[in-house]
């Protein structure tokens, strides 16, 4: 397979394209749509959220430390695109994109009610990288909209909610499934034990 070199750069791609509320509830929250985000660890669950310094939300998650990750849907891709280019100095991003806050369960920032998951987030430690410094963050609680969940099951079906992904510079829909986690081995243990009935 042939390659083409490429300058170093930040080619990690698809990312989810959040939008991340802070601030204090009815006060002087804000929303920021943030695309370097993610999992850090799993038990406790932490996760993390990258902000430049000169953004208006930056000094709102210093002082409350806190945010909350709320996920993006197709109905909410113009909201997160907007709220991406335009700065909270000069707009309340919940009145001109008509989205509802709501108060979190543990945190000050408000939680958007659009949004099929919100998850709160407190801040524990501030890297500074460069362009960006990252908010390492426990999580504190999550909010799923009941829609999406299978009370027989107990999972959320993130899916059915049609959510969004960011590939440099340009939203997407999630696309069709084509696994599930172990399914590799899956296929390969019933391979085997059918590759082995019929050597009996």
């Amino acid at each position: 397979m042939e390659k083409i070199s490429f300058k170093p750069g930040t080619l990690i791609y698809p990312l989810p394209a959040v939008l991340v509320t802070c601030g204090e509830y009815g006060i002087d929250h804000n929303i920021i749509t943030i695309a370097w985000t993610g999992t850090v660890n799993s038990k406790p669950p932490r996760c993390y959220i990258s902000i430049q310094p000169v953004r208006h939300s930056y000094d709102l998650v210093r002082k409350y430390g806190d945010f909350v990750i709320n996920l993006t849907t197709e109905k909410l891709a113009k909201a997160t695109d907007w709220c991406g280019v335009r700065s909270g100095r000069d707009y309340n991003k919940f009145e001109e994109m008509q989205l509802t806050p709501r108060p979190a369960q543990e945190v000050q920032a408000p939680l958007i009610d659009e949004s099929p998951m919100n998850i709160e987030c407190r801040v524990f430690d501030i890297i500074h990288l460069g362009s960006h410094d990252m908010f390492l963050a426990d999580v504190v609680a999550v909010n799923a909209d009941k829609r999406f969940y299978d009370h027989q099951t107990g999972k959320f079906d993130l899916a059915g909610a049609n959510p969004i992904s960011y590939i440099h510079g340009r939203y997407f829909e999630t696309g069709q499934r084509i696994g599930k986690f172990g399914y590799s081995v899956e296929k390969k243990s019933k391979s085997n034990r059918k590759h082995i009935k019929n050597k009996r």
